[in-house]
């Protein structure tokens, strides 16, 4: 008896715990209300669709290639401006979405972005040294920068005659900068991205290439090293974006559908959760209770990775709540097959957790794979239903598993128990 008040005792404290930390906030962690961000269609604002205007003689890969740099740059013009919460994205080979919440005026927001990202490269005295017309391109790459060097990712740019000149006479003068400014401090719209430093050796010489390297470092990862590369390399876009498609989202619809869809998942909850106790009684009951921890774990996630919140991601999150009681409901059918057998509680517990294992995980993993492919090749609003099913599917592999498997062998041990209340007929 000791054990299952221990059991179910410390199963509501920690689910408490995860209502309190997605409700009001606890140990760092932000509350709901803060810690996720709305999507276009729940708050309102600007989408804007701009369309690659290619020339002539573009190969498919320059065009790809292209086409991510200028996501990138979108998306840090869009940060550096204060709108984090915005959503960028590819739309077929050759168009960038932008999802701007809270901006009601497109043509405002294509105004506020622009087409052109203004790069340039600087001294630590705010000299500039060049400009994105300096730079041709940029490339990310893993290996050695010299032949005793160990493999490291750095970027690689290309510059153009002038642009090397420039280079070279201006690097020739930072090599000799003391106090730690021999520094090239590379900015996008005056906001600062990164800072390498010129080997003291290049004094009075210079680095004298059209391809130098920035290196980066062991600890930097690739998706640093691509990022750098795209923001370079978005001075010198291989075409021209052009804005074909504006549009204004109003906020009203998008809090009347935030209403139903709240609504719609808590009818939704209650109702399982009913369903889970009138048919398997004990057991339900359980379920009921690891699908709360569910629920709250599930908010303190969303919170804590700042996901970007859309109608179809609310979707996603009630379809894994009625997913999340799948699982048990196969366990608790082969526990009360176990029971009509004539086996013991404990017994029948053990059996139904260990032969339903196999079925759940197969289940679970193709759901799994099903949003990875959906996260890979998904745009738009298809992404946060991804993102959603894939943490929900996660997550309650792990509540809806091991919290009814520990509480009822819990149960199994007490002395006195009627197994019509597991659902034996």
């Amino acid at each position: 008896m000791k054990k299952v008040i221990i059991t179910l005792t410390a199963v509501v404290i920690i689910t408490a715990l995860f209502f309190y930390a997605a409700l009001c906030g606890f140990l760092g962690i932000p509350k709901v209300s803060e810690g996720v961000s709305l999507g276009l269609d729940l708050v309102g604002g600007s989408e804007i669709v701009y369309e690659a205007v290619i020339p002539e003689g573009t190969s498919s890969d320059e065009v790809a290639s292209g086409m991510e740099t200028a996501q990138t740059m979108l998306r840090q013009r869009l940060n550096n401006l204060g709108y984090t919460e915005a959503n960028v994205y590819l739309s077929g080979s050759d168009r960038v979405v932008v999802e701007i919440p809270n901006v009601d005026d497109p043509e405002e927001a294509v105004q506020m972005l622009g087409t052109t990202a203004l790069i340039q490269f600087r001294d630590h005295e705010g000299n500039i040294i060049l400009e994105g017309k300096d730079v041709t391109g940029a490339t990310a790459a893993y290996g050695q920068i010299s032949e005793t060097s160990v493999p490291e990712y750095y970027v690689s740019l290309q510059l153009s005659e002038e642009g090397s000149k420039k280079f070279k006479e201006a690097t020739a003068k930072i090599a000799g900068y003391g106090g730690n400014n021999n520094y090239v401090a590379i900015y996008m719209d005056d906001a600062e991205i990164s800072t390498p430093y010129v080997d003291p050796q290049y004094k009075g010489v210079g680095i004298d290439t059209s391809t130098p390297i920035i290196s980066l470092g062991r600890d930097d990862s690739r998706e640093y090293a691509q990022y750098l590369a795209d923001i370079i390399a978005a001075g010198h876009l291989p075409f021209e974006l052009k804005d074909t498609k504006l549009q204004s989202v109003g906020a009203s619809l998008g809090e009347r559908s935030l209403e139903t869809s709240i609504f719609a998942g808590i009818i939704g909850v209650i109702l399982v959760m009913l369903y889970m106790v009138i048919i398997y009684r004990v057991p339900g009951l359980v379920a009921d209770l690891a699908l709360l921890l569910y629920i709250g774990l599930f908010l303190v996630v969303l919170t804590i990775f700042h996901v970007n919140l859309s109608l179809p991601g609310i979707a996603g999150i009630i379809l894994t709540i009625g997913m999340a009681v799948d699982a048990n409901v196969i366990i608790f059918e082969r526990l009360r097959e176990e029971l009509m057998l004539g086996k013991t509680l404990r017994s029948s517990v053990q059996s139904g957790f260990k032969r339903a294992y196999t079925a759940i995980i197969d289940s679970n993993v193709t759901t799994i794979i099903a949003a990875i492919v959906l996260l890979w090749q998904g745009t738009g609003t298809i992404l946060g239903f991804a993102q959603t099913l894939l943490i929900g599917v996660i997550l309650s592999m792990a509540c809806m598993l091991i919290v009814p498997n520990l509480i009822l062998k819990s149960l199994a041990e007490l002395p006195h128990k009627s197994l019509r209340a597991y659902g034996a007929r």
